[in-house]
């Protein structure tokens, strides 16, 4: 078989060529599209809320921790569950391939 990248011969059950990297076959199936730049956004405000929140909740055993850590730790742990129910609940009418 030739290559029809780069036209090395290569063997018949060659998956790619091994100069040039082409593939000898058509994808059977597209690659998942990258996830949303909203997503990654609210993912890294939220683990550096924890982050932080997790330094002062080091202090709970001497009771110095501030009331606005305690609710903001709370807020953020019922928003995420609730957003991964809405996720469950959405994916079940969903068909996996």
């Amino acid at each position: 078989m030739i290559c029809s990248n780069c036209g090395t011969e290569i063997a018949d059950k060659a998956l790619i060529c091994y100069r040039c990297g082409q593939a000898t076959f058509e994808a059977r199936r597209a690659p998942a599209p990258p996830p949303a730049k909203g997503r990654q956004i609210i993912l890294v405000v939220a683990m550096i809320i924890l982050i932080l929140s997790a330094f002062f909740l080091g202090q709970v055993q001497t009771n110095t921790v501030p009331e606005w850590v305690r609710y903001t730790v709370m807020t953020l742990a019922i928003v995420v569950l609730a957003w991964r129910l809405l996720q469950r609940r959405r994916g079940r009418g969903r068909i996996r391939q």
